[in-house]
C-alpha cells in the first residue's frame, strides 16, 4: 500500500506541476520564477490560477489517498498545500538544511535542472523519509525526523539527462535534525539508599544521585537540576541534607552536622526531584526518586585520657590510641595546643598515635594536642579531636636535701623531748604518692658526748628532738648530724649542724649606778648625744643573751629623751628626742634601765644593778614671743566702717615677759593694732577694687628686750560690694561719616570695677534729653556691648554729646548717665575722619600759628634775660640768702 502510494503521489505531484506549468507559463518562463510567483499571490487579478490549482490539489489528494488512512491524507494534503509557500529554488549544488524534530511532512528544496538534464536522484542516509521528485526536483520530507535516532542525514543528488546520464554532480546535501524537548529525565536507579555518620562535615556529599535525559546534552533540553522535594521526617525548621543542585551530590547541611544523632533518628527519607531545562522552565519535564539514609554513628571520637608511664624502656615509637576519620582517605596530622621545644607524639596515616620517646613526668606531667584531619587540598574535613595525654609517675628521683646543711641552734639548758628544728627534704616524684614519702633517720652523732643518742629525728616529718638529756656547752658546743633520707628506692645522707647557744642566766650590769648631772639649754638641737652610759653582760658575745637594750624607766613622760645602742660594745647614748622647754619642763630625773632581748633564763631576774639614774637640767634661753596661730585670716565687706574690730591677734613670752604688737608692710595705711591686746581695726575705708587680698605683717616683741620678736601675716580677704558706678569703656569712642546716610551704627561697651555676679551683665538705654531720644536709639548687642546708631539723616558735621544711661547687676544695682562723644565728621576713603569739628579742638589757621610762633620766641628770650639777671644777683647776695633759711633742712627743702 505504502509503495501504491508513494507511486501515485508521485504522479499526482507531476500532474500538478504540469497543470501549474500550463496555467502559469509565462510565469515558469520568466527569468526570475520566485519574483513572479510573489506577484501572483500580491496580484489580485490573478486569483483564477490560484482558484484552479486549489481544485487539483484537491482532487489529487482525494484520488491518491482514497484507500488510506486519514492521517496520511491529512499529511499528504499537507505537503500538497505547502507547495504555495515553495519560495526557495535554485540549481544543484552542496545544501544543508536544519530541520526540527518530529516536523512531519514537508518540502526542504526545490533543485532546478539546466538542459539536457530532465530528471534527479538521491542517494544516501535516506531511513525512508527523505524522498526527492525526480521530474521536477522538489526534496521533501515524508515523516517526523528524530534527533535521537539520527541527529544528521548525508544524501547525494545528481541531475540525469533522457538516457539516465549524470549530467551534474553528485552533490552533497546534509540534513541536521534539531532537537527538541521531547524526552524527559530518568533517574539510572529506581532508589537510592546512602549512609552518613553523625557529626559529618557540612557541605561534605556522602552519596549521589543520577538521572539522564537522551535529548541534546548541548541545549537545556537535556540541562538537569536536582532538588530535595520532601524531607521524611523533617524535626528541625531547617532541613539536615542538602544537595547540590548540578551533580546531584548529597551531604548535610550545618543544621545535620550539628544534630545527626542515630540515637534519637536512624534514618531519613528524602524525595529528590531532578528536571530539564535547567530547571528554568514552567514547560520542563520532571522526575523524582526516593533517597532513603542510614545516619550511624560516628567514628571520629575523641579517645579516652591517655596514661603514659615515664622513662619507658620499650621501643619507641609506641602506639598508644587510635583515631579514624568519618571520611576515607584523609590526612592525619598533630597540631599542637602548646608550643613546646618539641611534641613527642606523632600519627601515621591509619590514624594511629604515637609517643615517639621515653617521657619525664618531673619534666611535663600533662600534654594536650589535636588531631586533625585533611583532604588532599588542606582543607579540614572533621572537627579537630583534643587528646589529652598524662605522664603516669614511678619511682625515679632520690631525695633532696633543702639545704646543703641545716644548722639548727639549742639553748644549753634545753629539756628533753623538745623541738629544736627540722631538716626539710624532697623529692621531684608525684607528690602524695609512695614515690614521694621520705623517711628519716639519724645516721651518726659527732661528737658523742656525752652520749652518743642525744637526738632524736621523727622518721615520717623530720622533726629533730633531744633526747631526755640536756646539752651542756661543757662538753660541745657544736654537734654534726648524718641523716639517712630515704623514698624507698633511693637514699641521701643530709647534713645537719646542732649549734649550743649559751642560756641568759646573767643580767646587765651598769658600770656606774648613778651618773653626773647633765645641764643643757633649752634650745639644744633635736638628735643632740647628753650622756653616753655603759652596762656589761657576762652571757655569750654576740647572741640575743647578751646584747643591752636601754631604756628610760622614769621620769621622762613625753618622751623627751631616747637610747641607743652600739651593738659591738653594748654602749648606750641618750639622745633628745624632743625639744627642751625650760618653762615646761626644768629638771628631769631620769631612771635607766638594761636588759636583753633575750627572755632570762628561770630564775635569773633584773634587779637594781642593771638600773642607773641621772638628772638633766634644763637651762634657760631668751625666746622670742611665740603666736598662738601661725597665721591670721578674715574676711571682712569692703564697705565696712572705719574704726571697726577685724581680728585679734594673741601672742606669749615663754619667759613672761610683756608682750607689744604693731604692724609692718600696711602699705595702703587701712588698719591699726592696740599695741596691748593686739586688736586689729581699720584705719581707713578698704577698697575690693585695689586689693582683694591684702597682708600685712604683725610683729610681737618683748617690752624689756624688744630685740626679741616674732612675725606672723595676718590676711584680709575683701568680699565685694557694689560700690563703682558702672561707666564706658575707653575704647567706646564714637564717629560717623559725614553726610549720614542711614544704617550706620558703633558699638559700645560698658565695664565695672565690682565684681560681678556670676559675670558682667549691664543695661544700656537713653536719656530723655536733648531730644536726644529722637535722634538716636540703641540696641542691645550681649552682656557688656552695644549698638548706637543715628535715627535720621539730618545731622550736621560737629560732635554730639549722646546721654546714655548704664545700669549694673550688683545688689543693689547702680546707675550711671554717661557721655558718648559722636563725631559727624568727613571721611577719607578709609572711613576714618581726619578733621575734629570742634573748633576748641580744631588746629590753627596759619594767622594763627605764626602769632603763636613769634610770641614764643619773645618768651623765650625774656627767660633767657632773666637767667643771665638772676645769675648776677645770686653771686651778690649769696650770704643774705643762707641767712634766711631757718635750718638746714628747710635749706634743702628751699633748693
Amino acid at each position: 500500500m505504502l509503495g501504491k502510494f508513494h507511486q501515485r503521489k508521485n504522479s499526482f505531484v507531476v500532474r500538478v506541476s504540469m497543470d501549474w506549468n500550463r496555467l502559469s507559463r509565462e510565469v515558469l518562463e520568466s527569468p526570475s520564477l520566485e519574483t513572479h510567483k510573489r506577484n501572483i499571490f500580491l496580484n489580485k487579478q490573478k486569483g483564477k490560477e490560484a482558484e484552479v490549482r486549489q481544485v487539483l490539489l484537491v482532487w489529487e489528494v482525494e484520488e491518491v489517498c482514497g484507500e488510506m488512512s486519514a492521517e496520511l491524507k491529512q499529511g499528504v494534503k499537507a505537503m500538497c498545500f505547502n507547495m504555495e509557500d515553495l519560495l526557495i529554488t535554485g540549481p544543484l549544488k552542496d545544501m544543508n538544511f536544519t530541520v526540527p524534530e518530529e516536523g512531519g511532512v514537508r518540502i526542504l528544496y526545490q533543485f532546478t535542472s539546466e538542459p539536457p538534464a530532465v530528471s534527479f536522484r538521491m542517494s544516501g542516509e535516506k531511513d525512508g523519509i527523505i524522498h526527492i521528485v525526480p521530474n521536477t526536483g522538489i526534496l521533501y520530507l515524508n515523516g517526523s525526523l528524530d534527533w535521537e535516532t539520527k541527529p544528521l542525514h548525508r544524501l547525494q543528488v545528481e541531475s540525469l539527462d533522457v538516457n539516465g546520464n549524470v549530467v551534474k554532480g553528485p552533490y552533497a546535501v546534509t540534513i541536521y535534525v534539531e532537537d527538541i524537548n521531547d524526552n524527559p529525565p530518568k533517574f539510572d536507579q529506581v532508589s537510592y539508599t546512602g549512609v552518613v555518620r553523625q557529626n559529618s562535615r557540612p557541605g561534605k556529599p556522602f552519596m549521589y544521585v543520577h538521572a539522564t535525559d537522551r535529548d541534546n546534552p548541548a541545549t537545556p533540553h537535556a540541562q538537569l537540576t536536582y532538588s530535595i522535594l520532601h524531607h521524611f521526617p523533617n524535626p528541625y525548621s531547617e532541613m539536615l541534607f542538602q544537595i547540590d543542585s548540578a551533580t546531584g551530590a548529597i551531604s548535610p547541611s550545618r543544621t545535620g552536622s550539628y544534630y545527626l544523632d542515630p540515637q534519637k533518628q536512624d534514618n531519613f527519607t528524602l524525595v529528590v526531584s531532578v528536571k530539564d531545562m535547567a530547571g528554568m522552565s514552567t514547560n520542563a519535564f520532571s522526575s523524582s526518586v526516593d533517597v532513603i539514609i542510614i545516619v550511624k554513628e560516628s567514628l571520629w571520637k575523641t579517645p579516652p585520657t591517655i596514661h603514659i608511664q615515664e622513662n619507658s624502656t620499650e621501643v619507641h615509637p609506641v602506639s598508644i590510641s587510635q583515631v579514624q576519620s568519618n571520611e576515607p582517605d584523609v590526612i592525619y596530622g598533630i597540631f599542637e595546643k602548646e608550643k613546646l621545644p618539641r611534641l613527642p607524639f606523632s600519627i601515621s596515616q591509619d590514624g594511629v598515635i604515637y609517643v615517639t620517646e621515653p617521657l619525664d613526668r618531673e619534666e611535663k606531667d600533662t600534654y594536650t594536642f589535636f588531631v586533625v584531619t585533611t583532604d588532599t587540598h588542606g582543607e579540614l574535613v572533621d572537627k579537630p579531636l583534643q587528646i589529652h595525654v598524662i605522664v603516669e609517675d614511678i619511682n625515679d628521683n632520690p631525695p633532696v636535701c633543702q639545704q646543703a646543711v641545716t644548722v639548727i641552734e639549742v639553748q644549753e639548758n634545753e629539756i628533753g623531748g623538745s623541738n629544736i628544728g627540722t631538716l626539710i627534704a624532697t623529692d621531684m616524684d608525684k607528690e602524695n604518692t609512695l614515690n614521694s614519702r621520705l623517711r628519716f633517720k639519724i645516721q651518726s652523732q659527732i661528737p658523742e658526748v656525752p652520749a652518743s643518742n642525744l637526738f632524736y629525728i621523727q622518721q615520717d616529718t623530720g622533726i629533730l628532738q633531744l633526747t631526755g638529756r640536756s646539752l651542756n656547752k661543757f662538753y660541745a658546743s657544736n654537734y654534726t648530724l648524718k641523716v639517712l633520707v630515704s623514698d624507698g628506692a633511693f637514699h641521701t645522707i643530709c647534713d645537719v649542724e646542732v649549734h649550743v647557744i649559751d642560756i641568759n642566766d646573767q643580767i646587765p650590769i651598769f658600770e656606774k649606778s648613778v651618773y653626773d648631772n647633765v645641764t643643757i639649754a633649752e634650745n639644744v638641737a633635736v638628735g643632740t648625744v647628753i650622756l653616753e652610759i655603759q652596762a656589761k653582760d657576762g652571757d655569750e658575745p654576740d647572741t640575743g643573751s647578751s646584747l643591752i637594750i636601754y631604756q628610760v624607766k622614769e621620769g621622762d613622760p613625753n618622751n623627751t629623751f631616747i637610747i641607743d645602742t652600739d651593738a659591738e660594745t653594748n654602749r648606750g647614748f641618750v639622745k633628745i628626742n624632743k625639744a627642751l622647754d625650760f618653762e615646761t619642763m626644768p629638771v628631769y630625773t631620769l631612771v635607766i634601765n638594761a636588759t636583753n632581748p633575750e627572755p632570762l633564763v628561770p630564775g635569773v631576774q633584773y634587779n637594781a644593778s642593771s638600773l642607773t639614774w641621772f638628772r638633766v637640767f634644763v637651762t634657760d634661753v631668751d625666746e622670742p614671743p611665740v603666736f598662738l596661730k601661725p597665721v591670721y585670716k578674715e574676711e571682712v565687706s569692703e564697705d565696712i566702717a572705719v574704726n571697726t574690730l577685724v581680728m585679734t591677734v594673741d601672742a606669749y613670752d615663754p619667759e613672761g615677759d610683756s608682750v607689744r604688737y604693731s604692724l609692718e608692710g600696711d602699705v595702703n595705711k587701712w588698719l591699726r593694732i592696740n599695741s596691748t591686746t593686739g586688736q586689729v581695726y581699720t584705719a581707713s575705708r578698704l577698697d575690693r577694687e585695689q586689693t582683694e587680698m591684702y597682708t600685712v605683717q604683725v610683729v610681737a616683741s618683748e617690752i624689756n628686750n624688744t630685740g626679741q620678736k616674732s612675725r606672723t601675716s595676718l590676711i584680709l580677704h575683701l568680699s565685694d560690694v557694689n560700690d563703682n558706678l558702672p561707666h564706658l569703656a575707653m575704647d567706646s569712642l564714637a564717629f560717623f561719616c559725614y553726610p549720614v546716610h542711614g544704617g550706620e551704627k558703633t558699638l559700645i561697651q560698658a565695664t565695672d570695677a565690682d565684681e560681678q555676679w556670676f559675670y558682667s551683665k549691664f543695661t544700656f538705654s537713653l536719656a530723655d534729653e536733648m531730644n536726644t531720644r529722637n535722634n538716636w536709639e540703641i540696641s542691645k548687642v550681649n552682656a557688656t556691648h552695644a549698638y548706637l546708631s543715628p535715627k535720621h539723616h539730618n545731622f550736621e558735621e560737629k560732635v554730639y554729646k549722646v546721654p546714655i544711661i548704664l545700669n549694673d547687676n550688683g545688689k543693689p544695682p547702680l546707675e550711671n548717665k554717661v557721655y558718648l562723644k559722636v563725631s559727624i565728621c568727613t571721611c577719607s576713603s578709609e572711613k576714618s575722619c581726619f578733621i575734629e569739628v570742634e573748633r576748641e579742638h580744631s588746629w590753627p589757621t596759619a594767622g594763627q600759628a605764626i602769632g603763636i610762633l613769634v610770641g614764643v620766641l619773645l618768651i623765650i628770650g625774656a627767660i633767657v634775660g632773666g637767667v643771665f639777671l638772676h645769675m648776677k644777683y645770686k653771686e651778690k647776695n649769696e650770704k643774705s640768702h643762707h641767712k634766711d633759711a631757718k635750718d638746714s633742712a628747710e635749706l634743702n627743702r628751699l633748693t
